[in-house]
């Protein structure tokens, strides 16, 4: 068997393994949602109700740390598939009221804060990279290292490569420096990679 071969079977089993598995990380991505989406509607709609115990106010996010630190008991308590999925949507729906007041959090004060979106969206587009790259990265590693072995993974290194040698020389700014820095780094590695596979196919 080839390592072409035996990388497909790996890509096939993985594929296999996915659709086996619950989705658990979806199950928690979209409860988050649902149970942002529900908090900021009531909020909005019905702003005047409130559980105060005393001089206490209850926040919401209370109940999301409860309901996290439940799912998380189940989640590791349990060995049983429709446990772990309920353990999943509890997490998440924790996690969504905690995220609903992630400004109040931060600011002390305002709830309205657009920190509050800022946060939310900046976790959600983590969590799905994180996500793709957890359940696709046998395909991820075939597919980037099948494409830094071809012409087109050279061409595109020295672009980068060209690209961020003329922002280093151009700029004082220390973020863009960094980037420039990281990029040609990465362009640099990919120009390598390439000529690596070549000599070896050539021998």
């Amino acid at each position: 068997m080839t390592a072409q071969e035996r990388n497909v079977q790996g890509v096939s089993a993985e594929k296999s393994e996915i659709e086996r598995r619950p989705n658990l990380s979806v199950l928690i991505l979209i409860s988050f949602i649902v149970s942002f989406a529900a908090a900021r509607t009531f909020t909005t709609l019905c702003p005047k109700v409130v559980l105060v115990a005393g001089e206490l106010h209850i926040h919401h996010f209370w109940y999301g740390i409860l309901m996290m630190a439940i799912g998380g008991w189940l989640g590791i308590s349990y060995n049983d598939t429709r446990i772990d999925r309920l353990a999943a949507v509890i997490f998440g729906a924790g996690g969504g009221l905690i995220g609903d007041e992630a400004g109040l959090l931060l600011t002390f004060e305002n709830y309205w804060t657009g920190l509050t979106y800022t946060i939310v969206t900046g976790f959600l587009a983590a969590m799905f990279i994180l996500f793709l790259i957890a359940r696709y990265s046998k395909s991820i590693v075939t597919e980037f290292a099948s494409f830094t072995s071809s012409s087109a993974g050279l061409y595109l290194g020295v672009f980068l490569v060209t690209i961020s040698i003329a922002f280093l020389i151009d700029t004082d700014n220390p973020l863009v420096i960094v980037a420039s820095s990281i990029s040609a780094a990465v362009a640099f590695l990919m120009i390598l990679a390439y000529l690596i596979q070549r000599f070896v196919q050539e021998r």
